[in-house]
């Protein structure tokens, strides 16, 4: 399929779709498809391809055809594949300078989904989970925090639909490194802990998103408002603990705009440049065991 898009060198005439590519007489061409079990192609899948040290040396996503399609130094490489619901793939590939490697059609597998957790009543266990948050600064770099302190249970219906979700996070325990940057976003300026201790997020719904994937749908009150929120989870399945306890895991993410809950505090600098971004990104990495009792 590929390789009637190039000739024996980079300097080759060629034709279709490629045509004009240039590539360094040094390097080469790696392709392939990605395809479903039905040969229909998989859009999006995540690449990565690897030197022989292992070390990673261009990564990205598969065209909406499936395609895959990047230029690398001539040498020996490991090709490693993943899609969401699908078992990932691995292969080697032999790259020649100013030649092509053309893998042909890579054929995905579906992967059977994680177990999900036993109906009943789990919690949080905050010595193995992370709520963290990521803001831009002066329009350039971003700035790392997290909350320390936190709290939730989980009510796992005999649907996985049908669970209920409840956190709440100290926001006083606000913590980014820099004890003076913290005590101004403990202020009333931003947080205002004084008069609003606690955020809280209580779940609607749980809805399946294919594979492991769910999204987690509820309200967050945050500086005395409370808006809907979505949390796009990867679930990720259940492990056993160092005590033999029973363990799920899941990550997660959102992203939330400061005037939605009216922390509005902001100061501009030199060309209009905004010192803090109006958008903060929250990930969060959650353990969560059966609760005692």
């Amino acid at each position: 399929m590929f390789s009637r898009w190039f000739g024996k060198s980079s300097t080759s005439s060629r034709s279709g779709p490629l045509a004009g590519l240039s590539v360094p007489p040094t390097a080469g061409v790696l392709s392939c498809r990605v395809l479903d079990p039905v040969s229909e192609p998989v859009q999006r899948a995540e690449y990565v391809v690897s030197d022989a040290s292992g070390r990673k040396v261009v990564a990205g996503e598969t065209d909406p055809f499936g395609t895959l399609v990047t230029t690398v130094p001539a040498g020996e490489y490991r090709l490693a594949v993943t899609a969401d619901g699908y078992t990932p793939f691995h292969g080697n590939a032999s790259v020649p300078a100013s030649g092509l490697a053309a893998l042909g059609d890579i054929m995905l597998q579906i992967a059977a989904p994680p177990t999900l957790p036993e109906p009943g009543e789990w919690e949080l266990d905050p010595t193995h989970s992370q709520i963290g948050f990521t803001a831009s600064h002066i329009g350039l770099a971003r700035i790392h925090g997290r909350f320390n302190t936190f709290a939730g249970a989980i009510r796992i219906g005999e649907r996985m639909e049908g669970s209920a979700m409840h956190v709440i996070i100290d926001t006083a325990s606000i913590d980014t490194g820099v004890g003076m940057r913290d005590d101004h976003l403990r202020s009333g300026d931003f947080l205002d802990v004084g008069s609003y201790p606690t955020m809280e997020f209580y779940s609607d719904r749980f809805v399946h998103r294919g594979a492991g994937r769910w999204a987690i749908i509820g309200g967050l009150t945050l500086h005395g408002v409370s808006r809907t929120v979505t949390l796009d989870t990867q679930y990720l399945g259940l492990g056993t603990g160092l005590g033999g306890e029973t363990r799920g895991a899941c990550r997660a993410t959102t992203e939330l705009h400061r005037e939605d809950f009216t922390l509005t505090w902001q100061t501009m600098l030199a060309r209009g440049i905004a010192a803090i971004g109006s958008s903060i990104s929250i990930d969060l990495d959650i353990q969560v065991v059966p609760k005692e009792g």
